[in-house]
Parts: C-alpha cells; structure tokens; sequence
C-alpha cells in the first residue's frame, strides 16, 4: 500500500489533527492516517486505485493545512511588551519579556475553525 507524506505548518494543535483525519478518511481509497502537530507532518496510507495523492493533497490544501502560516508584517507598529515584575525581597528570579506585535487580525487562521467574532460590551 502507498504512503504520501506532507509538510502541514498550519497543523498545530490535537483539532487540527481530528479534522485532518475527518477529511481525508471521508475519501474513498484513504486507509490509515498518520498526523502529527507535533511535527507538522501528515502521512496518508492509500489505495491508489481509488485516490491519488494529488486528490489527497487538493483536499488538504483546500482545508488549509499545507499553506504556511501568516508572516508578522514588518510595517505594523509594535505594541508595548510584556514582562513579569518582581519585588526587590525575592531577590534572584527568572522572569521573562515578550514584544507583542499587532495584527490586523483577532487570531491566527485555524483551518476548520472560523475567526473568532468579538462582542460588545453592554454594561457601558
């Protein structure tokens, strides 16, 4: 039985992985899947009688598991970072610092999840 491998940046997280399997074991000839948001890696077991890597891939594609992830724009300004504070009596600590840049985005894109919609805050 063939296997195709595929590079999946967009593959992060354990959603991703069910929704990868929901997909591709939704096509006839697909027989085991191996995905991994660990590695971002998926490898598909088939029949080739019945699919091609390349439908396999389509599906992928279109679900948008195999694009890289958005670039941070350079252009956009950068927001103030964060950082721990910590009093002068704990004496050594380990903290850390974080720039955080803006996008013009509320989320990264989740293949299989939509963009989180924001709310109003009513109490004024």
């Amino acid at each position: 039985m063939p296997k195709v491998s595929f590079p999946a940046p967009a593959l992060y997280g354990d959603h991703h992985v069910q929704e990868v399997r929901r997909i591709l074991l939704a096509l006839p000839g697909v027989n085991e899947i191996y995905a991994s948001s660990c590695f971002h890696v998926i490898e598909v077991s088939y029949d080739l009688a019945q699919v091609s890597p390349e439908e396999i891939a389509s599906r992928l594609e279109e679900a948008g598991y195999l694009s890289d992830l958005p670039a941070v724009d350079e252009s956009m300004a950068k927001a103030p970072h964060r950082q721990a504070v910590a009093p002068d009596q704990t004496r050594s600590t380990v903290g850390f610092k974080q720039e955080l840049l803006t996008q013009k985005r509320t989320a990264w894109p989740c293949p299989g999840m939509g963009l989180l919609k924001g709310r109003e805050d009513s109490h004024g």
